[in-house]
């Protein structure tokens, strides 16, 4: 197989994982291991927002790639799927076709229906709403929060937006709601409805995968999700403080 055609399954493949939230070395190591299967050298450099991909053909010339990535979810089941794939590869490669279709299948691989979804957002809400002591008034409207949350969250996420605003906003809300609940029912705590609603939305992956990503040596791109991280939970803060200052009741 010519090197430019290895470059670009490598490059979908570390595309599909640098956007459902890989590490950066994960990434590294995925697209060396592809090129590697095909019996090509190949260096990768991988940060939160790119990847930078040079293969050398026979000839000692070399092919260079580079991908931006503009959007980031977390979707740890499209990773396993690529982890899957460059096993399956080093035991058996594909041909181009072969796996340029199954990185489309796994690219356009079916999500959790938003009904599952939506529950599982509710029930860590309510869950984590009584582990910090809450009552199961406070863990009913953590609940409620959180649905709406993350529909407002899949409703941006559709035309778009910067990531401040997405979270400064279910900040808002969370603070608004909380603060409206607990002026209607007294026994409802609105700092322990806004500890379990807020939970949800908490940058744990991003936090995790910076550290490993430290731990590896990628500075670069370990900073930059410690960066995004704090980036989230300061939207969040400033939105909750917003409502809070603004509604009085």
């Amino acid at each position: 197989m010519e090197a430019k055609k290895v470059a670009e399954i490598a490059t979908a493949a570390g595309e599909i994982l640098l956007s459902n939230g890989a590490e950066a070395y994960r990434v590294e190591e995925t697209i060396k291991k592809i090129c590697s299967s095909y019996g090509f050298s190949g260096e990768c450099i991988s940060t939160s927002t790119g990847i930078y991909i040079s293969i050398s053909d026979s000839q000692g010339e070399l092919v260079t790639t580079v991908k931006r990535i503009n959007q980031r979810r977390v979707d740890l089941y499209r990773v396993e799927l690529i982890n899957s794939f460059s096993r399956g590869l080093a035991q058996s490669p594909l041909t181009y076709e072969e796996a340029r279709r199954k990185l489309d299948e796994i690219y356009n691989a079916p999500n959790f229906s938003l009904g599952i979804r939506l529950l599982a957002s509710g029930f860590t809400a309510f869950a984590y709403t009584l582990f910090f002591n809450g009552g199961i008034y406070d863990a009913v409207v953590s609940l409620v929060i959180s649905f709406g949350i993350y529909l407002l969250l899949e409703y941006i996420s559709k035309i778009g937006s910067f990531q401040f605003l997405e979270y400064y906003l279910s900040g808002f809300i969370i603070g608004a709601v909380s603060l409206v609940a607990a002026s209607l029912l007294p026994v409802i705590n609105k700092d322990n409805v806004i500890t379990g609603a807020i939970i949800v939305l908490l940058p744990g992956v991003a936090l995790t995968n910076g550290i490993k990503d430290l731990l590896y040596g990628d500075y670069v791109s370990g900073f930059a999700k410690f960066g995004e991280a704090i980036l989230i939970i300061v939207a969040m803060g400033v939105g909750i403080v917003t409502a809070l200052s603004i509604i009085r009741i």
